[in-house]
């Protein structure tokens, strides 16, 4: 591949994000940086499609990229864009300050990406994670019934219904509150565990067997919060999409739980990957851009959109970039925890 072909690709590529038709020699011609005939191009375009970096849709029409012409064009071709002061001004309004709650400061980013991208935003966060237990309520709701309340100090609450054997009086009730705050309130939702939930349950039933429901319920709520949540925000615009086929769009919005395994894996900066190539995003000619943001110098979730495979790459992943970065100094409140994101995309087909 020599440059002059690598020219033409990026122009192609180009070409048919803008407009989303199969591009042709002769329009290929026409823009500044290509100074060759049309016949070259025409050759050019055709070796690139030998290569596999180009496919003809139908015989008289013009090219279009391949998935491979994707990934060559986001790890080597493209000039992402500068992002304007003034759309840096108004991604700081969309997300808000550092007195903005963590969780909402992530539901801001998305919301901020789908509204200015037009693609459903994807979002997983392990905020929780970095909280630590600041009060646990046990709450009568009912015949032998009781409501355990947790709630962390990043604003999380768990709540979770557990029936026992019989009605607890006072002071059952204020044995085990008082337990569960001694042993709970302010341990670090990281340092929770089933072998500690295990000891506290011993320890409750040598005083009242028919506690233990309770520690166990506390138990679940504490792997709630120790799961790496996942949304997707603005699976409207995924519908709308012509491009996107509407029955697996439904199917992925149904499973996209499945999602959260492909996120976790590690990597660093922008990661670049396309549907129908993995078994966890299975959405045809569509891609997922993502980036990690961090709390301190530990990962803290992922931030990115899901769209067409037709999508302004050079725009969307400024965007994600700034935004990933942004909540990262946020969330550390300190200069030097900042993460800085890698400029440079890995598309992956895993």
């Amino acid at each position: 591949m020599n440059s002059r072909k690598l020219k033409i690709l990026a122009a192609v590529v180009d070409e048919y994000i803008r407009t989303g038709e199969p591009v042709g020699s002769k329009a290929i011609s026409k823009l500044e940086n290509i100074n060759v005939s049309a016949a070259t191009i025409r050759n050019d375009m055709a070796a690139l499609e030998q290569l596999g970096y180009l496919e003809q849709p139908h015989t008289s029409a013009g090219r279009i990229p391949t998935f491979s012409g994707y990934r060559l064009y986001i790890d080597e071709l493209m000039n992402p864009a500068d992002l304007s002061d003034e759309e840096k001004c108004r991604l700081d309004e969309m997300l808000g300050g550092k007195d903005t709650p963590e969780e909402l400061l992530i539901q801001n980013a998305a919301t901020a990406l789908t509204e200015i991208t037009q693609c459903a935003a994807v979002v997983t966060n392990s905020v929780p994670k970095f909280s630590v237990i600041s009060k646990v309520e046990v709450i009568p709701t009912g015949k032998r019934l009781y409501v355990i309340l947790l709630i962390t100090s990043n604003g999380s609450i768990k709540n979770k219904a557990c029936r026992l054997e019989f009605d607890l009086n006072n002071e059952q009730l204020e044995f085990f509150t008082h337990y569960i705050e001694e042993n709970l309130s302010g341990v670090s939702v990281e340092e929770l565990s089933e072998e500690m939930f295990e000891k506290m349950v011993a320890a409750v039933s040598a005083y009242m067997v028919s506690l233990s429901p309770l520690v166990k319920g506390l138990c679940e709520l504490s792997e709630d919060l120790r799961h790496q949540e996942l949304t997707v925000s603005g699976s409207e615009k995924l519908l709308s999409c012509d491009e996107l086929d509407k029955m697996e769009v439904v199917k992925f919005i149904e499973h996209k739980n499945g999602l959260s395994d492909l996120l976790e894996e590690t990597f660093s900066g922008i990661q670049v990957k396309f549907g129908s190539e993995t078994n966890n995003f299975a959405i045809g000619n569509s891609s997922l851009i993502v980036s990690k943001y961090h709390k301190g110098n530990k990962e803290a979730g992922s931030l990115g959109i899901i769209g067409p495979m037709r999508v302004d790459y050079k725009k969307i992943i400024p965007y994600i970039e700034y935004l990933t970065q942004k909540i990262s100094y946020l969330m550390s409140g300190d200069d030097e925890d900042i993460i800085t994101t890698d400029t440079t995309a890995e598309s992956d087909t895993q």
